[in-house]
């Protein structure tokens, strides 16, 4: 007969194995280990939302985290969080990045395919986890807006919804993608980087925040001009509610839409208000697939 030490911590290590099947917190989409947050409330018998995080040009997942704080919201909005690294580059200083367009940011002609890797941590993830397949998203600042961009295109029956902050679309108006996808672009009017008018990087042109929503809104069948959606404070030291809204949203093809956040002021980096990321996962969590 099992003394009772000896069956506590049979129990404990059951109960440890357990949870650990509920809450385990790494993820490998093809090129190792990443971190994966999971809410206190998943059970794995509900589905729930997955949200994919793309830093910018320099920066890393641990970087977006860190500027974004979407962390914050695991548990409160019961979604699942990656958020990966992009490859570093074979030269100068090695920075990170994501092969999302020609004009950013691939500066040393690298075949990585970054648009697949997206995809692989998504299903990387479905495979461990009850994901809902018609809340699939995308968040991406500057370079890993972009690659929201690419990436959705490409995978437009995977993708719900994607928001960019200081990304483009491609280089290159191509015919729509074979899905609709839900998008949002955020830009500050004074990004000196990414320009809010669109500008081009080594001799590649970009469209700018309006010509990038315009032309999603295409893509979605979307038709019109764009109405008034508001304001919003999302720039905490601009004062009061900085950023107008921008909706394409009439007689588009279900599952589609496009919307533009414009941040009088903004930079290219702005500092987020307190409100931001929940801004922004409401939005998303309103645009799912049909």
């Amino acid at each position: 007969m099992r003394s009772t030490a000896a069956t506590l911590f049979v129990s404990l290590l059951a109960l440890s194995l357990s949870v650990g099947a509920v809450s385990a917190q790494t993820v490998d989409g093809g090129r190792g280990s990443l971190p994966l947050q999971v809410p206190e409330s998943y059970d794995g018998d509900s589905a729930v939302p997955l949200v994919v995080t793309l830093h910018g040009y320099t920066s890393s997942g641990a970087g977006i985290e860190s500027y974004m704080q979407y962390g914050d919201l695991v548990d409160s909005h019961g979604f699942l969080l990656v958020s990966p690294d992009g490859t570093r580059e074979s030269g100068g200083d090695n920075n990170r990045f994501w092969n999302a367009s020609k004009a950013c940011c691939n500066f040393m002609d690298s075949t990585v395919d970054d648009s697949a890797y997206v995809l692989a941590i998504i299903n990387a993830v479905k495979s461990e986890y009850n994901v809902d397949p018609k809340r699939v998203y995308l968040i991406g600042h500057s370079n890993g807006g972009f690659m929201a961009y690419r990436a959705a295109y490409d995978h437009s029956n995977t993708i719900a919804a994607m928001v960019s902050l200081a990304g483009a679309a491609s280089t290159v108006d191509r015919a729509a993608p074979a899905n609709p996808v839900h998008v949002l672009q955020i830009h500050g009017t004074d990004d000196a980087t990414i320009g809010y008018e669109g500008r081009e990087i080594g001799g590649n042109a970009y469209p700018g925040a309006v010509a990038t929503v315009e032309r999603w809104a295409g893509y979605n069948g979307c038709a019109g001009e764009g109405t008034a959606g508001g304001t919003r404070d999302l720039e905490s030291e601009i004062t009061g509610a900085e950023t107008t809204a921008t909706r394409y949203v009439s007689a588009c093809t279900a599952g589609g839409s496009s919307e533009l956040w414009s941040i009088a002021g903004g930079s290219h980096v702005p500092s987020l208000s307190s409100t931001f990321n929940r801004e922004v996962i409401g939005w998303l969590f309103a645009h799912p697939k049909p």
